[in-house]
């Protein structure tokens, strides 16, 4: 059906099929001529570098309908870090479930889950941190048909509610091993009455919904596997390029627009005001306002502020606010340097936001491995796109980049996040300009080895085995043990 020579290309299509040809990037259509089988001859001259991949995606291929999916399902919006906001999901569902305010909590929590929510403050609730904070801002004042989002809205007497709440009301918090990381239960009691809501392997992904013996909801548990997503086996380096190079940008652009919009929004809020180390305005003041700067400088003050108690949303990445700014902002500030345009801009987003995913599809949500490294390697691959580069550029930019940081532990959800963005942005933008300069690093360089695909499956199994006594003794470090 198609054939590709090195400086044209000629395709044949169906013409009920010719509205799902997809050719943005590397060709223009330099004729098409009607034939009468109900057939569309398009003649295509080639437009892109030398090096790049000449792909042609059509919208009904399987992968393309996949990874927009994908897009929408991982690039959501959260009201602050996105563990103490599932518990607090969790326990405003069992709070409408039991019907009132309850008289006992009862918490069990994965040790993933305790370290993510020990030290970080909790959105609209007067700067209160930990488990039982964040289960009391749910009882009391959250919309669980939000989801993420579930107290985005909060009263002044609302949060006078969650003090008291806390004063008088009994919470016990158990840490549980169910063998898997992710793993949030709340019970709720009203005197003899209970209700239970048990999320797991995802923030949003109830599994049980349980009234005084009757189970509402009820769906098994096996393993760590994500039941009810898209595939993420699908992706792939190379498709993940394909895509982002081709994607008809009405598909993709009212998600990407408002990771744009609200990620940008609570960067400027961390620059603006006092959030945590203020890592982001330290940079500025120490290095200057120089592209590269800017890029570490406006992730790291997002993450700022948004783990340090700023009540504005944000659009994350593989279930992580401070991913989903770190693949994103330092890519809208080399646009914004380059003066790149606004479709290129979508499309060096949809890159590095598929980069990270990719990426942390192996690794799992949640891990002693830092999800910022990720993110850092994925916003290189979307900068090096924006600066010229095509697949080669792209992909070993990623594997240098993983090379510099890989191994960062996360010690759960703190001010410090937003110096580890910077750290991972800076290993991300450092592997595209050494690839430049004719450096890399090649198999057998630690845990690089041969191709980007075999280097992720590494990462992955570093992070989501290798590390897993680290995550341990990180979790019996955090909680006195």
């Amino acid at each position: 059906m198609y054939f590709c020579k090195e400086i044209a290309m000629a395709i044949l299509v169906p013409k009920r099929e010719k509205s799902k040809l997809v050719a943005f990037n590397y060709f223009e259509i330099v004729d098409c001529k009607q034939l009468k089988n109900s057939f569309c001859f398009f003649i295509m001259k080639e437009k892109c570098r030398k090096g790049q991949r000449r792909i042609i995606v059509q919208k009904s291929d399987e992968k393309y309908q996949a990874y927009v999916q994908i897009l929408k399902e991982e690039l959501v919006p959260a009201m602050g870090c996105t563990e103490p906001i599932a518990l607090a999901y969790a326990a405003a569902k069992a709070r409408e479930v039991l019907g009132c305010i309850p008289d006992k909590v009862s918490i069990g929590a994965s040790g993933s889950i305790i370290k993510n929510v020990k030290s970080v403050i909790v959105p609209n609730t007067n700067h209160l941190k930990g488990i039982p904070a964040a289960a009391a801002a749910g009882i009391i004042a959250g919309k669980p048909e939000r989801e993420l989002e579930v107290i985005a809205e909060v009263s002044e007497e609302q949060t006078r509610q969650m003090v008291e709440f806390l004063d008088t009301v009994p919470v016990s918090v158990d840490h549980i091993d169910n063998e898997i990381t992710f793993d949030i239960i709340v019970i709720v009691f009203k005197g003899k009455s209970y209700a239970k809501v048990r999320i797991a392997n995802y923030h949003t992904n109830i599994v049980l919904i349980e009234k005084d013996g009757e189970k509402l909801v009820s769906v098994p548990v096996e393993g760590e596997s994500e039941e009810g997503l898209t595939d993420r086996s699908l992706l792939d380096m190379e498709s993940i390029w394909d895509f982002a190079n081709t994607v008809d940008i009405a598909d993709i652009k009212e998600v990407i627009d408002r990771q744009i919009e609200y990620n940008t929004a609570i960067a400027e809020e961390g620059l603006r005001g006092d959030y945590g180390a203020n890592i982001g305005s330290v940079l500025l003041d120490t290095y200057g306002t120089d592209v590269r700067t800017r890029a570490k400088a406006m992730a790291a003050a997002g993450s700022d502020a948004r783990m340090n108690g700023c009540e504005l949303p944000v659009i994350i990445n593989a279930g992580s606010g401070n991913q989903g700014m770190t693949c994103s902002l330092p890519v809208l500030e080399y646009a914004k340097e380059k003066e790149c345009g606004q479709e290129k801009a979508y499309r060096a987003l949809v890159l590095s936001n598929l980069v990270a995913i990719h990426q942390k599809t192996g690794i799992g949500r949640l891990s002693a491995y830092c999800g910022a490294v990720s993110a850092g390697a994925a916003a290189g691959a979307g900068i090096a796109y924006l600066c010229g580069g095509g697949y080669e550029e792209a992909v070993h930019t990623v594997v240098n980049a993983l090379a510099i940081v890989s191994g960062m532990v996360c010690d759960g959800a703190k001010a410090s996040c937003a110096a580890k963005i910077a750290a991972s942005v800076d290993a991300g933008i450092l592997g595209y300009n050494m690839y430049m300069r004719g450096q890399q690093f090649y198999a057998g360089d630690g845990i690089v080895t041969d191709g980007v695909e075999a280097t992720i499956t590494n990462v992955g199994r570093l992070g989501k085995e290798g590390m897993r006594e680290t995550n341990e003794e990180i979790i019996k470090m955090m909680i006195g043990e």
